[in-house]
């Protein structure tokens, strides 16, 4: 059965699923010759309730996956959480788990009293722009300078 868990996001299993998502994305831009910037998330942004980092684990118990939310600064809803690093190891795509992990995020948030999920994405990451959509993301104005992003959305809570 899968897990979530919340974790240290300067966790070695953190560092570890970061290092693996910020080198997909690397090579994933150079392909288009494009450059990505990693940077690698100060901790105190994932601690509660500025925010959580939080790892899915697999039917063994193996890590297979990451994704945190993060405060930012309040919008015209009112609280407002960023989701970040969504990543799951390729071997495991496309069994849901992506989403459950979406939904725990957004549980968090409601927890929270956030009025609003929001995220960027690279226009390349087309199963993610599909998980967004289906979880009732909708395209939004850039709502932050991010050079990695081409794409921003929002979720009314």
């Amino acid at each position: 059965m899968v897990s979530l868990s919340a974790v240290a996001a300067d966790s070695p299993v953190a560092r570890e699923l970061l290092a693996e998502y910020f080198g997909s994305r690397e090579l994933g831009f150079a392909d288009q010759g494009v450059v990505y910037t990693a940077v690698f998330p100060k901790a105190e942004v994932f601690t509660p309730p500025a925010g959580v980092f939080v790892v899915v684990g697999d039917d063994e118990g193996r890590p297979v996956g990451c994704g945190g939310i993060r405060r930012i600064a309040d919008g015209l809803r009112g609280i407002r959480y960023e989701v970040k690093h969504l990543y799951l190891r390729p071997e495991t795509r496309g069994r849901g788990w992506g989403r459950l992990l979406l939904d725990d995020l957004e549980q968090r948030a409601r927890e929270w009293d956030a009025a609003e999920l929001v995220l960027d994405t690279h226009h390349s990451l087309e199963a993610a722009a599909g998980l967004y959509a289906a979880t009732g993301f909708v395209a939004t104005e850039p709502f932050n300078d991010n050079p990695n992003a081409t794409r921003w959305y929002a979720k009314e809570l």
